[in-house]
């Protein structure tokens, strides 16, 4: 966790570097978007499109030609980002503009890129977490994730979170580990 605070820290490049991450890895494995993103670097924001999805085909990547233009139309909207993520807004609401505003982020991926960037007061609510709740009888399963369904499950994860006395972000990021065995970043 004081990694993520540190990099919510530093500079445009590393931010976006982030971010881009994250919209990598929609509908496809963290580690694959952190294979790609070691490859591509500083190429998120120094390559136009059509060089961006070549860069990403080279690396494997799934989807080279959508990403590649959600990530140059999130470009668009770096200050503005900057600007949300140091400003007072609440984590809530820093959340809602990133899904409205930045091309290929839902609440999923905005919750995710929030809490590798230090903001830890929400909770990834993916298919690991999910089966994990699901099992213990927390939550029935779900078959689509509504934004509606999204908050209901972060509710209950963020009354849990408390009960243990830890942010969501912190339980989140436990329980994944408790479901893949794996801390990637």
């Amino acid at each position: 966790m004081k990694e993520f605070l540190y990099k919510g820290r530093g500079s445009r490049e590393e931010i976006f570097n982030e971010l881009a991450f994250c919209i990598l890895t929609a509908n496809f494995s963290s580690e694959g978007g952190l294979r790609v993103q070691n490859k591509i670097g500083s190429g998120f924001l120094d390559m136009d499109e059509s060089e961006l999805a070549i860069a990403l085909r080279n690396a494997g990547y799934r989807f080279p030609n959508v990403r590649a233009g959600y990530i140059a139309k999130a470009r668009e909207h770096l200050e503005g980002l900057m600007q949300v993520l140091r400003g007072p807004m609440a984590e809530c609401e820093k959340r809602e503009w990133l899904a409205k505003t930045v091309p290929g982020l839902g609440c999923k991926e905005a919750s995710h890129f929030l809490r590798n960037v230090g903001h830890s007061n929400l909770a990834i609510i993916d298919f690991h977490i999910v089966d994990l709740l699901a099992r213990h009888g927390t939550i029935k399963r779900v078959r689509t994730m509504t934004s509606r369904r999204y908050l209901e499950i972060e509710a209950v994860l963020k009354g849990i979170a408390q009960q243990c006395n830890m942010s969501p972000g912190e339980l989140d990021l436990y329980l994944w580990y408790m479901e893949t065995g794996k801390i990637l970043k």
